[in-house]
């Protein structure tokens, strides 16, 4: 099935793409500092998370519902299937492996999907409490 929208345009809507900075972990990110807890927003940590609490070891990730294939909201766009299928499906793998890697080194990690941040932000943010007051947050 043909692009029903230019080379051009597509381009622009791709750029306007974050890979950061989404409105779910600045919203995530906000809570956290309102509830006095302090975190690191820049990390060389495999996977670079979205926030990171270094003395606790622990790595948060905020995967967007459609680049991290979300089971409950993500849909394969109908046009370039033979692009988008695999990669979608190298993320989630990606986002395992990393995962795996971080656990290996002593990383406690949580993931979030996008639609629980921004519909349940208050739950995210107890989780993110727990794990961070847990003695040895591994």
């Amino acid at each position: 099935m043909a692009d029903a929208i230019s080379k051009r345009k597509r381009s622009e809507i791709m750029s306007k793409i974050r890979s950061s900075g989404t409105k779910a972990e600045i919203a995530l990110r906000c809570c956290l500092w309102r509830k006095g807890l302090r975190f690191r927003v820049k990390s060389k940590l495999l996977g670079t998370p979205d926030v990171v609490f270094p003395s606790k070891k622990l790595a948060i990730f905020v995967d967007g519902c459609f680049w991290h294939k979300c089971p409950k909201h993500f849909r394969c766009p109908k046009s370039k299937i033979d692009y988008w299928k695999p990669k979608i499906e190298r993320n989630a793998l990606r986002d395992k492996k990393i995962s795996k890697a971080l656990r290996k080194d002593g990383w406690k990690v949580l993931r979030f999907w996008e639609h629980d941040v921004n519909k349940k932000l208050a739950i995210c943010v107890g989780k993110i409490r727990k794990a961070s007051l847990e003695e040895n947050a591994v």
